[in-house]
């Protein structure tokens, strides 16, 4: 790889130019791609299938002519030529540990300081910073999450309690009696506890020293965040990540979209052309992060986002994405547009009544219809006709194509655990 003597300190990359970033990136991407090539069989076999010479790859864009890697062919690779698949740069002697996750596959501890540095920039981005005492609520077995996010808080100079998962009544006598003023882990967990707390008789917002809570990893946790501030007084963030690549994004204080970490490349790439797309448009997150113990080159996350260009008032210079709209095959094309559950959710977030709701495509002639099925909690005081203008708007803002109607269901129609969008177009 580069000479670290030349890589600039993350400071200087977070205030870069648009020009300077994407400069920086291309040339820490070619150092990149001759390095896995040279030590990790399984990339040089993947450049030498597609043709491609590695040093044809200049810059981001040349990442086009790169089939993506996606999860089944990980796996089938850790599978072929175990234990890593070919993919890691160094014997298994140089790693401090091994994480198993479902596959299986065997995820390397990540020894690159590239990495770890980028992991540090996030934590402290979000908000935590030395003299915090933080509450690590990640699984700490097997996977990679909760021991890599422990070091992560460690190196920004973070005191962590590590209690994993689980156990919500100890979680709670350990938040109080340790005056913990940081949270990290899943948004339902964190409910779990919080709920349990006011079950056990305190008073959150006294008896609680928290003044942050990382909460995430599920989609739809907008709402939750925003309660969670406005009634207990706790400041709440994000971060995106991935047990493959470490974490790719992150909230700052101004909460508008997740920033890019520094030193990991992200293309939004269309479901349609597989190119890389612009501003607007959303697309799968397809993700190269500069790691020189695990270099995944163009991993598809299956996830879905869009880019947001516009300047942020932190100050930060990197590029951000949208939260995140749902996974690869939850999209369904109505009219020629693809809709999302994620961009449902935070447009009838806002309608307290409904219990619950899905939206439905068919297609009795000619045309796509949408149809939102909406379940209420109690019809008593409802303006029906009121709510369905008010749900034909949202939806229509939200999806970019009109909603057609409002049907409104009796209780159980709509199953428990049901998608949020469904397709019963007969052609």
């Amino acid at each position: 790889m580069e000479n670290k003597k030349s890589i600039p300190p993350i400071e200087v990359v977070e205030k870069m130019s648009r020009e300077e970033r994407q400069k920086y990136l291309d040339g820490r991407l070619k150092d990149l791609v001759a390095y896995a090539c040279e030590r990790a069989p399984a990339t040089k076999a993947r450049f030498d299938k597609a043709g491609i010479s590695p040093s044809a790859v200049s810059g981001i864009k040349d990442l086009e002519n790169l089939p993506i890697l996606r999860k089944d062919e990980l796996i089938e690779l850790y599978k072929a030529n175990p234990p890593f698949g070919g993919l890691v740069t160094v014997p298994m002697s140089d790693l401090k540990r091994v994480y198993v996750s479902p596959g299986p596959i065997y995820d390397p501890h990540h020894e690159s300081e590239t990495f770890w540095r980028r992991q540090v920039q996030l934590v402290k981005a979000v908000g935590f910073r030395k003299g915090d005492v933080v509450v690590n609520t990640w699984m700490y077995n097997l996977v990679p999450a909760g021991l890599m996010i422990d070091e992560t808080l460690i190196r920004a100079g973070v005191t962590v309690i590590p209690m994993g998962v689980g156990n919500t009544e100890l979680q709670v006598e350990v938040l109080v009696k340790l005056k913990a003023t940081g949270f990290y882990g899943t948004t339902s967990f964190f409910m779990n506890i919080i709920n349990k707390a006011e079950e056990m008789g305190y008073d959150v917002r006294k008896d609680f020293n928290l003044r942050l809570a990382i909460i995430g990893g599920e989609m739809g946790g907008g709402p939750i965040r925003q309660l969670v501030e406005e009634k207990y007084g706790i400041a709440t963030g994000d971060a995106y990540g991935t047990a493959d690549v470490g974490m790719i994004a992150y909230d700052c204080s101004a909460k508008n979209g997740m920033h890019i970490s520094e030193d990991v490349i992200v293309e939004i790439i269309s479901y349609e052309t597989g190119k890389q797309v612009g501003p607007g448009e959303v697309g799968e997150v397809v993700v190269t992060p500069i790691d020189e113990t695990y270099p995944l080159i163009r991993f598809g996350t299956g996830d879905l986002a869009g880019w947001i260009d516009e300047p942020c008032p932190c100050g930060r210079t990197a590029l951000r994405i949208t939260r995140l709209m749902g996974r690869v095959g939850d999209a369904v094309r109505t009219r020629g547009m693809f809709i999302h559950p994620r961009q449902l959710q935070p447009a009838l977030a806002e309608f307290s009544q409904i219990a619950q709701y899905q939206a439905v495509v068919t297609r009795p002639g000619h045309r796509d219809e949408l149809t939102l099925k909406v379940e209420l909690k109690s019809e008593e005081g409802v303006d029906k006709e009121k709510l369905t203008e008010q749900l034909i708007k949202a939806v229509t803002g939200a999806v970019r194509i009109k909603l057609d109607r409002v049907e409104f269901v009796a209780k159980g129609v709509i199953p428990e655990l049901h998608k949020l969008i469904i397709d019963e177009r007969v052609y």
